[in-house]
């Protein structure tokens, strides 16, 4: 083996080297696409879904009413636990992988890697839960706040568990892993044109290591295709799981209505709230309280009521900001990724 190979092997095998590139890139990629995100939250939020019109609308609106910084807000909540989600991410991935594979050596199927992405995603949604709670309810506010402000608010009304809310629709939702790393990876071979078995990295557990070898192999416009088309995939089959995921965690969980001394509940607890009330509000706010039943309160009775409020349609609002979003995302990760790996 010469020089160069044996330092190309050293830079694909160094676990620290793969985390540190790999939570950078994915910072900017964060970065980068956040003000999707925001408009894809702003149009899953029923109580202000209305004030847009489209995704340009959306954009120009935010930006005239909340300036700039609007399209930005809740990203420290994300910003702050990205290395500590990478890490969980690709820790559970070679977990999942190495109890498919014979040895390392062994080339995975698509469906080993998609079974694999799929667990990660689940195990990660212990960390994107509340992650996830934090930047939704900061994003559906038309108001400035901070991250700590809506933590605390939340941990002071409904304690750890609180966090947690809409922890299963994160889960199904972050199963998505599974299509995006399967998507990838299919894409990459179907474009490498040359022999898989001599043209990918020696540790197929590694996340980092597979990524390594694409780029090894694949041109830049290859790579952005199976990027793009791996972001399609990943939102695609499990998009109506995060509208749902954001209906429940931007709204507050509702008390049972506590009886009047002549026991009968309380008629303020009852009385319907006229819909202008909700013109412009986000779903964070406290006028959810007067609604007798709330229609948010888990994965199923999310599903039901917004299908029977607004048709199948409503699973796929915010898919277009979504989907725009991953050419730009996956150019900055991509790009960031290889300049840190190939600086050392």
């Amino acid at each position: 083996m010469d020089t160069n190979s044996g330092q190309n092997l050293q830079r694909e095998l160094d676990p620290i080297m793969d985390f540190t590139a790999g939570t950078i890139a994915g910072i900017a990629g964060l970065v980068v696409g956040f003000p999707f995100d925001t408009v894809k939250v702003r149009f899953q939020s029923p109580e202000i879904s209305g004030r847009y019109r489209s995704t340009v609308h959306a954009f120009t609106t935010i930006v005239r009413e909340e300036k700039f910084v609007g399209l930005y807000k809740g990203i420290m909540s994300p910003l702050a636990t990205a290395a500590l989600l990478n890490g969980l991410v690709f820790a559970s991935y070679r977990f999942f992988m190495q109890m498919q594979l014979d040895s390392l050596d062994s080339i995975p199927s698509i469906y080993q890697i998609a079974l694999a992405g799929a667990g990660s995603g689940i195990v990660a949604s212990i960390i994107a839960t509340p992650t996830e709670l934090i930047k939704i309810r900061q994003q559906s506010l038309l108001v400035p706040t901070s991250a700590a402000q809506i933590a605390l608010q939340i941990f002071r009304e409904t304690g750890v568990r609180g966090l947690y809310r809409g922890m299963a629709a994160t889960a199904l939702r972050d199963c998505g892993y599974g299509a995006y790393f399967a998507a990838y990876e299919a894409t990459s071979r179907y474009l490498a044109l040359a022999s898989y078995p001599n043209n990918i990295a020696s540790d197929h557990s590694s996340i980092m290591s597979e990524a390594e070898a694409g780029m090894n192999r694949l041109s830049w416009p290859s790579l952005l295709i199976a990027g793009g088309i791996a972001g399609i995939a990943g939102w695609l089959f499990t998009f109506p799981f995060d509208v749902v995921k954001t209906r429940i965690q931007g709204s507050e969980p509702l008390p049972l209505p506590s009886p009047s001394p002549h026991g009968v509940s309380s008629a303020r607890a009852f009385a319907p709230t006229p819909p202008a009330a909700f013109a412009g509000t986000p779903l964070l706010g406290h006028q959810h309280a007067a609604r007798q039943i709330d229609p948010y309160r888990s994965t199923i009775s999310t599903f039901v009521n917004s299908y029977r409020a607004e048709g199948v349609g409503v699973f796929f609002r915010g898919l277009a900001p979504t989907l725009i979003r991953a050419i730009p995302v996956n150019m900055a990760t991509f790009a960031t990724f290889e300049a840190i790996v190939h600086s050392f």
